[in-house]
C-alpha cells in the first residue's frame, strides 16, 4: 500500500495556487492508484507497462502546457513540474515516458511545426493514442550532438534518411519519432518519422540495470523516405534540439525531487518502526543526521525549482539556470537514495521497498539530458564566459 506523505518543511504549499495543488494532488492520486501497485513487478521483469500510456493521456500528463486547441490542458510550467515530481515519485522510467512525450516530441511540434503538423499529431500525442520518441543521441555522439552523422538527401517530394540513434526512451513502442539529422549542407533539421515507413526500425535495448520499467531502444534509418511535409519548418540548427532538452531538463529537475521525497519518506517511516538496541533507530544520532540532511537538501531543491518555475512562466529561465537545477537536484536525489538505502540495511536492496529501484533509476537520470559533468561546464561557461568544452 502506498502511504507516501510529501515533506514540506518550508510550507511551500502556501506559495502554490489552488490549481497547482489540485493538479499535484490529482497526479499523486493517479500514481498511488495505477503506478505504485504494479511498478516493482514491472521493474523486476524489465517490462514496460504499456497500458499506462492511455491513462497518462487521460489524466493530462502529456503536454500539460500545450494549448487546448491542440489537445493539451494549457497549464503553466509549475503545474508541469509538479506533475513530473509526482510521477517520478512513482518511478523515473514512467516520468521519462512523460518527459519525452511532452518536452521532446510535443514541444518541438508545437514550437517549430507547421499548423498541419500540429493539428495532425498533437491531439493524438496528448491522449496517448500516439507515443513519441526523440532521436538526438548517436552511438558515437552523446555529449557532442553536433557531431551527428545521421543525414538526409533531397529526393523530390521526399528526403532519404540514413543513420541511427541510440539510448532512445519509448523507441520500441513509438508511433512517431522526432529525429534530428543533417541535410546536404550540414544543417541540422527536425523530421517527424512515422512507424511503418519502410526502412525504419526500433530494436529494443536489453540488459539494463536502470530504468527497467522504461522502454529503451534504437532508431535505425535505412534509406527511409520521409515526406518533406514531415520536416519541422520553423527552426533548425543545433539550438532547436537543445531548446527541447531545456524543457525536458526542467521537468527532470522537478522529477528528481519526487524520487528523493519517496526515499526520504520511506527511510523516515522505517526508522520510526525499526527497533535496535531497545529503541527505534530514529532515536540514534547518526540516523537523525541522515534524515536531517535529507530534508534540508529536499527543501533547498524545492525552493530552487519553484523559483525556476516562476522564471519559466515569465519566459525568463535561461538554459544555464535549468542546467543548474537539473544537475543539483539529480545529484541530491541520488545521494539521498544511497543514504536511505543504508538506513534500511539489507531490506533496502529488496523490492519490498522502492529505494533501490530509485537509486538504480537515478544512475540514468544523472547521465541523460546532459551528464552531471556537462552541466557543471554549462554553469562554468555561464559565469566565466570561457568555453571549456573545446
Amino acid at each position: 500500500m502506498d502511504v507516501f506523505q510529501h515533506p514540506d518543511y518550508y510550507l511551500l504549499d502556501e506559495l502554490l495556487s489552488d490549481e497547482h495543488k489540485m493538479v499535484r494532488d490529482a497526479t499523486r492520486d493517479w500514481v498511488k492508484r495505477s503506478v505504485s501497485p504494479i511498478i516493482e513487478d514491472y521493474a523486476q521483469r524489465a517490462a514496460f507497462p504499456e497500458h499506462l500510456v492511455k491513462e497518462m493521456g487521460e489524466v493530462g500528463l502529456f503536454g500539460p502546457y500545450i494549448p487546448e486547441e491542440y489537445g493539451g490542458p494549457g497549464l503553466d510550467h509549475i503545474s508541469y513540474g509538479l506533475m513530473m515530481q509526482e510521477v517520478e515519485r512513482g518511478d523515473s522510467g514512467i516520468r521519462s515516458t512523460c518527459s519525452v512525450q511532452s518536452s521532446l516530441v510535443m514541444f518541438p511540434i508545437y514550437a517549430y511545426g507547421s499548423e498541419e503538423q500540429k493539428q495532425r499529431f498533437l491531439p493524438k500525442l496528448a491522449t496517448g493514442e500516439y507515443l513519441g520518441s526523440f532521436g538526438l543521441t548517436e552511438p558515437n555522439f552523446g555529449s557532442n550532438p553536433g557531431g551527428m552523422t545521421t543525414s538526409f538527401k533531397d529526393a523530390g517530394d521526399y528526403v532519404i534518411l540514413n543513420g541511427a540513434k541510440m539510448w532512445i526512451s519509448n523507441a520500441p513502442f513509438c508511433h512517431v519519432a522526432i529525429v534530428w539529422a543533417k541535410n546536404e549542407e550540414g544543417r541540422i533539421k527536425g523530421l517527424i518519422v512515422e512507424r511503418g515507413m519502410e526502412g525504419f526500425t526500433t530494436p529494443e535495448t536489453h540488459n539494463k540495470w536502470s530504468l527497467r520499467a522504461s522502454a529503451t531502444g534504437e532508431l535505425v534509418f535505412d534509406n527511409v523516405k520521409v515526406p518533406k511535409a514531415n520536416i519541422l519548418p520553423d527552426r533548425d540548427g543545433l539550438g532547436a534540439p537543445l531548446s527541447c532538452l531545456d524543457s525536458a531538463r526542467f521537468g527532470i529537475a522537478w522529477g528528481a525531487i519526487g524520487a528523493a521525497m519517496d526515499c526520504y519518506d520511506t527511510a523516515l517511516r522505517y526508522s520510526k518502526e525499526r527497533i535496535q538496541f531497545g529503541k527505534p533507530i530514529a532515536g540514534f544520532q547518526l540516523q537523525q543526521k541522515k534524515l536531517a540532511e535529507m530534508i534540508t537538501e529536499i527543501t533547498k531543491a524545492q525552493l530552487l525549482t519553484f523559483r525556476l518555475g516562476q522564471l519559466k512562466n515569465e519566459g525568463r529561465a535561461s538554459s544555464a539556470q535549468i542546467s543548474m537545477a537539473k544537475r543539483n537536484n539529480v545529484d541530491m536525489a541520488i545521494h539521498i537514495a544511497r543514504e536511505a538505502r543504508q538506513m534500511l540495511g539489507g531490506m533496502g536492496i529488496t523490492g519490498d521497498f522502492s529505494i533501490m529501484r530509485h537509486m538504480m533509476n537515478l544512475e540514468s537520470v544523472i547521465t541523460y539530458e546532459g551528464t552531471h559533468d556537462i552541466h557543471l561546464l554549462i554553469t562554468g561557461l555561464d559565469i566565466t564566459g570561457e568555453n571549456a568544452f573545446v
